[in-house]
């Protein structure tokens, strides 16, 4: 049975940082692309980054410049790393397969950029 569990939000001021990471348990971690995604009041969910299974990274616009994917087989973890966040970051962020391929989504973590 899939479980994605996403840690590491929080809440920090405008042009501050926060390091997202998604467990993984029960997938062949290796071979899947994994994405973040986020959702924010009002708004469908979106996907902000992606990562191959070789490790070839996509970034939406909004964030190109200010957040990393990054990903490590042997802990079948996928980080986020979030620089110079904005208030317009603030959403829960989830983790799935890119593209999504797990219907459970997880509990997601909340990042509150405000000062």
């Amino acid at each position: 049975q899939v479980q994605l569990v996403e840690s590491g939000g929080g809440l920090v001021q405008p042009g501050g940082s926060l390091r997202l990471s998604c467990a993984a348990s029960g997938m062949i971690f290796s071979i899947n692309p994994m994405g973040w995604y986020r959702q924010a009041p009002g708004k469908q969910r979106e996907l902000v980054a992606g990562i191959s299974s070789g490790a070839n990274t996509k970034y939406a616009d909004s964030v190109k410049g200010r957040f990393t994917i990054s990903r490590d087989n042997a802990k079948k973890t996928v980080y986020l790393q979030m620089n110079s966040l904005k208030p317009e970051d603030t959403a829960v962020y989830y983790c799935n397969t890119d593209p999504p391929r797990f219907s459970r989504w997880g509990q997601g973590t909340q990042v509150t950029v405000s000062s």
